[in-house]
């Protein structure tokens, strides 16, 4: 092969190779831009609306927007709807595209607590009574249900635990749920109320059927004059949001579907403004009254919070206890924390009566605001 040969080779050669190169980066370009068009086309789309089928006419369908508002409206998704259904519709037209899965739980997770508690009977303190009411009222009947069917009766449904704030009503609706190795959901009643009319309803509806298929569990509804207060004949549109959402929550504990082991515990301050529909025989007519500790229930509370708590030999218990006189049990249990604070920062490890004292000097203190002396006197 000539030299001139040679050389043309070469030029073939980075030709070639040259044309290999840009038809790959004519590939790659392609493919971008190819990406970016796609991109830039979803982001012309009209975002579709999830709405709810409540009846079927014919070939059309009358929907419920999230707003409340409904339309009769043309199914062009070729599928077989019923009323209940979760769908997709065009913003503009309202026609219906597409039947998607519905959706269990209405994000009632978000609202709940739900946990299995790990506290046990000896953990609560001063409650005799109350701990008595309420293993009667609920652990009987989910741990022995084949004797109340014998007797021929059937158990309460719930139960009210009313008091003033801090005297253990949450601690004997975990105990209680753990002794009977119950789910226990927990809710704060004024999370139930939503923004719009009947969603706060099907929350209730969504919390309680998550309760039978959880079962057997306990349900919690702290703070529960926020949901059934009395109600009034003419208010807002927001009380009478209320209003829905509380008689979905009498229906839900007395209505034509059974509890089966399901037993709500409900938990007040405020027994007085109470409507007496949640109260009457056949939901929450069990009424157990949480006050304050007496001086032997007192010694059993400060027993249990300082069990842990390395204490000084000679402590005048009798003379503690006789100074926190009107606290209720989270207070007596607040006296305990700060007085290994003050131990803390004089750099002991044990705790001495003056540490107590001081402890029982600031709570009182701190507690000492008009509303504490309405409620405690």
């Amino acid at each position: 092969m000539t030299a001139k040969d040679k050389e043309m080779e070469k030029v073939i050669y980075s030709y070639t190779t040259s044309s290999n190169e840009l038809e790959e980066e004519n590939k790659i370009l392609k493919e971008t831009i190819k990406k970016l068009k796609e991109e830039l086309d979803s982001f012309k789309k009209t975002p579709l609306m999830i709405c709810t089928v409540k009846d079927i006419i014919e070939k059309k369908a009358i929907i419920q927007i999230p707003n409340g508002n409904q339309f009769y409206v043309e199914n062009t998704s070729k599928e077989r709807l019923k009323p209940g259904d979760s769908v997709l519709v065009d913003q503009k037209s309202l026609a219906i595209i597409k039947k998607i899965p519905k959706s269990k739980k209405f994000s009632v997770e978000s609202f709940v607590i739900i946990e299995k508690p790990t506290i046990n009977w000896k953990d609560i303190g001063g409650l005799k009574d109350q701990t008595l009411d309420i293993k009667e009222v609920v652990e009987l009947p989910l741990q022995k249900p084949e004797l109340f069917k014998k007797v021929g009766i059937k158990p309460p449904k719930g139960i009210l635990l009313h008091g003033p704030p801090g005297t253990g009503k949450t601690l004997l609706a975990k105990a209680v749920a753990a002794s009977t190795d119950s789910t226990f959901i927990e809710i704060v009643a004024s999370e139930l109320v939503q923004k719009f009319i009947g969603e706060g309803a099907k929350l209730v509806k969504e919390v309680f059927q998550l309760a039978r298929e959880k079962a057997p569990a306990v349900v919690f509804i702290d703070e529960i004059d926020a949901l059934a207060s009395k109600r009034i004949e003419v208010g807002t549109s927001g009380e009478r949001e209320v209003q829905r959402t509380f008689m979905q929550l009498l229906a839900e504990i007395d209505g034509f579907k059974p509890l089966d082991n399901v037993k709500i515990i409900g938990a007040t301050n405020r027994k007085d403004i109470l409507d007496p529909a949640v109260t009457r025989p056949g939901r929450l007519d069990r009424l157990i009254h949480c006050g304050l500790p007496d001086e032997k229930s007192r010694k059993e509370i400060f027993k249990i919070h300082s069990k842990d708590m390395t204490l000084e030999k000679g402590l005048p218990y009798k003379d503690i206890i006789k100074r926190m006189e009107n606290f209720s049990g989270a207070e007596i249990k607040s006296v305990c924390t700060e007085a290994g604070y003050f131990a803390i920062r004089e750099n002991r490890t044990s705790i001495n009566k003056q540490d107590f004292y001081k402890a029982i000097a600031k709570v009182r203190q701190e507690e000492g605001s008009e509303e504490h002396k309405r409620m405690f006197g």
